[in-house]
């Protein structure tokens, strides 16, 4: 019975090539959409990675971390005394000018960290020593800086060029490895004394303070601790290690974990999911039309063979088996065509770092789903038009 299934299926080279061109376009633009939007939703979150802290201490009306409300200065101390806090440093994070050699200007993220410590500092250096930040008018940047801000493409920036940062040199002792930001600009650190220098003033400069708790107790419970002693707003960084719970504070706002408040802030205040999620319905669409319609007139030419199957004793279970089968086939080679297509556009995505690309696991698990799903639609109709053929009716002239 499976022998006879496939050979009528492959019979049909038309029907058959038609069919998988359908799933196939409805499963690359599934799962490449899906994971291009996982990717961008992944750059929003850019600062939680590349800052590694246990927990992020911010004003109480801030969602996200690309969101900065500043705090005080006095807000450092505060942190520092609470008693389930082992260290407590300053952050500053905020989108500055680099000014290059040709007048040209470039936008940058602009990260300052605390100069005794280094805590918040890059966690991979390509080049050069983060140590050599404490020194003056100094930097560490990121792969992407090394290249957008070089005035030749060919030569990117090394250890000990330089540039300015509105109109005050900095000089670059080190080259590391960061993920891009959701903004597009490229990563520099210095230390947070540097980057209030760097920085236009106004009355509260304090992005964040980023905290790690004593030894023995969860970044949940110290987080919880801080906001109860200092009524700020306190988040677990899940980028830097796993986080169990959320909790609320006292007006019943969650602040457990960074990653997630800051994906679902973009996710309900701008128009990137129904974007992405758009073309995804589109793909679905364009899937259960082709399929459907293909499979349909495929069981219509071969109606006569699976009648006189029928008139010789073949149920129409063993029947339905037959066509549930053949869709089932059409969509695992549909399903393989697009993903290995996916894969391609992953691979040039990441050379090119652009468009974001980022596919867990889940994303090919639900496309292959749907695109049985769709496969099981199209043979509901070949199977409803099969069960109202009569066998006597092979026999008519």
């Amino acid at each position: 019975m499976i022998g006879l299934a496939l050979k009528m299926l492959f019979g049909d080279t038309a029907k058959y090539l038609m069919l998988v061109a359908g799933l196939f376009f409805a499963t690359f633009l599934i799962v490449q959409q899906a994971s291009v939007f996982c990717g961008l939703m992944r750059w929003t979150t850019a600062t939680l990675k590349n800052v590694a802290a246990p927990i992020y201490v911010v004003e109480s009306e801030v969602d996200q971390v690309n969101e900065t409300n500043p705090l005080r200065d006095t807000d450092v101390s505060r942190v520092r005394s609470v008693s389930a806090i082992r260290w407590a440093m300053p952050l500053y994070s905020g989108i500055q000018r680099v000014r290059l050699d040709d007048g040209s200007f470039k936008t940058i993220q602009l990260i300052g960290i605390d100069g005794a410590s280094l805590a918040g500092g890059p966690g991979a250096m390509v080049s050069g020593n983060l140590e050599d930040l404490r020194l003056p008018n100094t930097v560490v940047i990121d792969e992407l800086a090394a290249e957008r801000l070089a005035q030749d493409k060919a030569h990117p920036i090394q250890v000990g060029d330089r540039f300015e940062i509105n109109d005050i040199e900095a000089r670059v002792v080190g080259i590391c490895k960061a993920m891009r930001s959701f903004t597009g600009g490229p990563y520099v650190w210095t230390t947070y004394e540097r980057a209030l220098q760097y920085t236009p003033p106004s009355r509260k400069m304090l992005s964040a303070v980023i905290a790690a708790p004593i030894e023995g107790m969860s970044p949940e419970e110290a987080a919880d601790e801080i906001q109860k002693q200092t009524g700020l707003r306190a988040y677990v960084n899940r980028g830097f290690g796993p986080s169990s719970r959320d909790v609320e504070d006292e007006k019943g706002k969650s602040f457990g974990d960074f990653n997630t408040s800051t994906v679902w802030w973009y996710v309900k205040n701008t128009g990137i999911p129904f974007s992405f999620g758009t073309t995804v319905v589109i793909g679905f669409i364009v899937g259960v039309a082709i399929a459907c319609q293909t499979f349909y007139a495929f069981v219509l030419d071969n109606l006569k063979h699976l009648g006189a199957l029928k008139a010789m004793g073949m149920s129409n279970f063993r029947l339905s088996i037959m066509l549930i089968f053949q869709a089932a086939t059409v969509g695992i080679i549909g399903f393989g065509i697009g993903l290995a297509a996916t894969s391609g556009f992953a691979m040039g995505a990441i050379q090119n770092q652009q468009p974001p690309f980022y596919m867990p696991w889940q994303i090919p698990v639900v496309a292959f789903l749907v695109i049985q799903l769709i496969c099981m639609l199209a043979a509901l109709m070949g199977i409803i038009r099969l069960s109202l053929y009569e066998p006597a009716m092979v026999f008519r002239a």
